[in-house]
């Protein structure tokens, strides 16, 4: 499958994946797209790093449904990975789809984080994307 028939290039570009990004993932369990994983791994140039990587990345990509650890947990630890200048993006179920998070859900914990929402992205038939960024200026 390419790019183009999961998320497209513009969707990822939005999200802001590039090539040469090291991205973490965290999250994967058997319900995650892959076809969206792997055209992902075609625009970044690189295979996605588990959750044991432990070097630093550029972005970080989180697979979370309601019910999964605790999201704010979830996205400090992704954090704690980034580079400076690094960002989020979660990846939840579609509304009607099972393990669907409420997007009051996601702005709060991103809130409690320390992060910033910028807006969700369609990128799959059953997921969405919301990138999520550190405030501007230095991380203490």
């Amino acid at each position: 499958m390419t790019v183009s028939e999961t998320a497209g290039a513009a969707s990822f570009s939005k999200l802001g994946f590039a090539k040469g990004q090291v991205i973490q993932e965290f999250g994967y369990d058997d319900d995650v797209d892959d076809a969206l994983r792997f055209a992902l791994e075609d625009v970044i140039g690189n295979e996605l790093e588990d959750e044991d990587f432990n070097d630093g990345a550029d972005g970080v990509m989180i697979w979370y449904r309601d019910g999964d650890d605790d999201l704010v947990d979830l996205m400090v630890d992704g954090l704690t990975k980034l580079f400076d200048q690094g960002f989020i993006v979660l990846l939840t179920p579609k509304a009607g789809r099972s393990g669907h998070v409420d997007a009051s859900v996601v702005e709060e914990a991103a809130s409690t984080a320390g992060l910033i929402t910028g807006g969700q992205v369609n990128v799959a038939a059953d997921w969405a994307a919301t990138r999520l960024m550190p405030p501007k200026g230095p991380r203490r």
